[in-house]
């Protein structure tokens, strides 16, 4: 609770309510009416139409981004022993396709004003058992790609990136999904484009792209697409212990329609970016830095960082506040080395990745999604310039 300032009705702002509409609704309705439910001829489209948009070579449509990153991995050959450079600031699917894959996650500290991993601490992170570079993009920026390449090319390493915030961004002239050797992208129901549950992997190799359509599919050599098709017969054979990751022509249709509609929810996350970026320059906040020259930031998640000795509050104080007065927040992310879990199974402490901590124990995801009305956002910044102003 913020001193002096009594809780107040008002409306429900959502964190981040996906933005559909009725032609979505539609594709969804025509998926379920033409009988082919699970993974089907959409799947294919939409993997054709994202392959398209991001400039990859290849596209895989996965049932999410943790299991486009545990494909990835297994597909780069990470393995018993290997060790994985990654940062610390970020969801726990990340080190976790790691151990999934028989890895060891090592964490390298963040550039605190991008809160990407710096590439510094990556190269000296790195050791006789790294065989892969695991950046995050973290709430849509791109992390210093070049630079990271430069990092990997040196050691000989591959690089997975974690895109799962990073749907509509670029490096340069290439887009997100078109650099690193694989790339991983969220659909999940708060992204910016979602699927309600969903992923994909991009990628050059057109090797590795086969082997992960099999791996996604319980190691089969024919989807049943293919198996019930005219062109094809229904044997197939198994060639690997494969998963069950596959996307679903429901999901594909909706994944689609979004994929159409991107350019105008991006839009629409800029209008609310720069008013948010307007309205609370003069607040004791830290806002999110502007996007590095040559790049386009995605615009996942709109973060700022409390200071307590600045606002007279705590983070959490701040977001109970909020919550009091029907504003619902999130927090990106606490450091995953602070939970026990990895603490106790890598041996880490506090104080080892200082700069992800300041992050982890200051930020605050304000409500940011192209649903977001005009009044959701005066009443975000109203409520916060009557807490803090």
């Amino acid at each position: 609770m913020v001193p002096g300032v009594e809780p107040a009705p008002g409306r429900l702002v959502e964190f981040a309510r996906p933005r559909l509409d009725d032609a979505e609704i539609r594709e969804v309705v025509a998926a379920l009416e033409s009988g082919w439910l699970s993974s089907g001829p959409r799947v294919h489209e939409f993997e054709q139409a994202f392959a398209a948009f991001t400039g990859a070579s290849h596209a895989i449509a996965v049932n999410s981004c943790t299991a486009a990153l545990h494909l990835s991995l297994l597909a780069a050959g990470i393995g018993a022993g290997d060790e994985v450079v990654t940062s610390p600031l970020t969801f726990c699917a990340t080190a976790n396709v790691v151990l999934h894959a028989g890895g060891t996650p090592v964490f390298a500290d963040i550039d605190p004003v991008t809160m990407n991993v710096d590439p510094r601490a990556v190269e000296a992170a790195i050791t006789g058992r790294t065989r892969a570079l695991l950046p995050v993009h973290f709430a849509g920026r791109p992390a210093d790609m070049p630079a990271l390449r430069r990092v990997a090319d040196r050691s000989g390493l591959v690089i997975v990136e974690d895109a799962a915030h990073c749907v509509d961004a670029t490096v340069g002239n290439e887009r997100v999904g078109a650099i690193g050797d694989f790339t991983c992208f969220s659909f999940y129901a708060t992204k910016n484009l979602t699927t309600g549950e969903g992923g994909m992997i991009t990628t050059a190799s057109a090797e590795r792209a086969e082997w992960m359509r099999v791996a996604a599919l319980h190691g089969m050599s024919k989807d049943a697409w293919s198996r019930y098709s005219r062109a094809s017969g229904p044997l197939y054979d198994i060639v690997m212990a494969g998963f069950k990751y596959n996307m679903t022509d429901v999901q594909a249709a909706l994944g689609l329609r979004q994929l159409q509609r991107l350019p105008e929810m991006q839009a629409r996350r800029l209008e609310i970016w720069n008013r948010y970026d307007e309205e609370l320059a003069d607040l004791p906040l830290t806002r999110p830095a502007p996007p590095a020259p040559g790049t386009t930031h995605s615009r996942h998640l709109y973060t700022v960082l409390v200071d307590s000795e600045a606002t007279g509050c705590s983070r959490d104080a701040l977001r109970q506040a909020l919550r009091e007065r029907g504003i619902a927040t999130s927090v990106h992310f606490t450091a995953l080395h602070l939970f026990p879990f990895y603490a106790d199974r890598l041996g880490l402490e506090r104080g080892m990745f200082p700069n992800a901590e300041y992050v982890s124990d200051r930020t605050v995801s304000l409500p940011f999604s192209a649903s977001l009305t005009n009044a959701d956002v005066d009443h975000v910044v109203g409520t916060l310039r009557t807490l803090l102003g």
